[in-house]
């Protein structure tokens, strides 16, 4: 059964634009160093900072300090992200954030789908200790209809196009009690969580803050990654080519996901190759190429531009994976290859923190 509750959030206490950022784990070190200089209280000075420790120091000393506050009541709260995706669309993606207690994943209570790294975790953990507090939410999905719709009126929190309305939560609990949660995105901090758990032994250690997302809900997409390589030219490709990289596009847009399919571009022109019948793309192209020396963009006419700049000798260009296939895939207990899924947007942090 997924433990899904309020929680008394930490906030800050004039939450502006100028404190909030994306997750760490997308921010390069030029976007890194221009958030910290953005505002002394900005949230990379905590979930970035060069010591963990420093930055757990940092967290007590701001709320002693009054620049964060904790709230009174237990609430939940109904979120909504306006967003522009990558296709150029405009988009609203609808959710709930909510403390969970986290289980290990053989409960089957919360699913992942893609492999981790000691690296980052490690990392995390030292920072959790340090911070006392889950610093960024993480990001899962659920099936079924929201329990709570977004309330009228204006939000209780703002920025970054991220809206929040504070909520009591009543029947919160019993709506997640019979779900399966898939993690979209925080796989490492998820992980950490469960070794933090074990470390403490508390009640309040066991718990996170999550953002919860229908798999129904209109805002919600995947979009592709796509993959560029150097050599393969053993590759095979079909379907009459060589196509324009649009063509070759198009003509994948068109195939049934009952196999994988992609699209290669190569500087001479873009064809597609098939797959096996179960397989997805992202498999695929793993199946192919294997996954070392690969690198990603979720821009089509960026993986084109850089083949054709000789930055790479050739590119995997994909159709996005369909968040049914990553559910089914989790409930198998199978992990998925890296970059499977493209969420977008991230999920704005700074604007809550859970004390753990």
């Amino acid at each position: 059964m997924a433990d899904v509750a309020p929680f008394r959030a930490v906030r800050y206490a004039k939450p502006t634009p100028e404190v909030t950022a994306p997750p760490y784990d997308v921010l390069t070190p030029e976007l890194r160093d221009a958030y910290l200089a953005r505002d002394p209280h900005n949230v990379v000075h905590l979930t970035l900072n060069d010591s963990e420790e420093e930055a757990g120091r940092l967290f007590r000393a701001w709320l002693d300090d009054g620049v964060l506050v904790q709230e009174d009541e237990p609430a939940v709260w109904a979120v909504a992200q306006d967003y522009v995706g990558p296709d150029g669309v405009s988009r609203s993606r609808k959710g709930l954030v909510a403390s969970l207690r986290v289980e290990p994943y053989s409960t089957r209570m919360v699913l992942p789908h893609e492999r981790t790294h000691a690296g980052p975790k490690e990392s995390r953990l030292r920072l959790l200790r340090a911070a006392r507090a889950q610093l960024e939410p993480i990001f899962l999905l659920y099936d079924g209809d929201a329990p709570v719709a977004i309330p009228p009126g204006d939000p209780d929190l703002e920025a970054e196009g991220t809206r929040l309305w504070r909520l009591p939560g009543d029947g919160v609990a019993d709506a997640f009690a019979e779900r399966q949660l898939l993690i979209a995105d925080g796989h490492h901090r998820y992980e950490t969580a469960l070794a933090y758990a074990d470390e403490e032994g508390t009640p309040e250690s066991a718990r996170m803050m999550v953002v919860l997302v229908s798999t129904s809900d209109p805002g919600l997409e995947i979009f592709p990654t796509h993959r560029l390589f150097r050599g393969h030219e053993d590759v095979p490709q079909q379907h009459n080519g060589p196509l324009s990289a649009h063509e070759a596009l198009e003509l994948l847009a068109s195939q049934s996901f009952d196999r994988s399919h992609a699209a290669v571009y190569r500087e001479t022109g873009a064809a597609l190759v098939d797959g096996e019948p179960g397989e997805l793309d992202v498999e695929l192209v793993e199946r192919l190429v294997g996954h070392e020396g690969l690198s990603y963009t979720a821009d089509a006419d960026d993986a084109v531009s850089r083949v054709d700049a000789g930055e790479a000798d050739g590119a995997f260009l994909l159709r996005a994976t369909r968040i049914e296939d990553v559910f089914e895939r989790a409930r198998r207990g199978e992990v998925m290859p890296q970059k499977t899924t493209y969420f977008f947007p991230k999920l704005t942090s700074g604007l809550l923190f859970h004390p753990v």
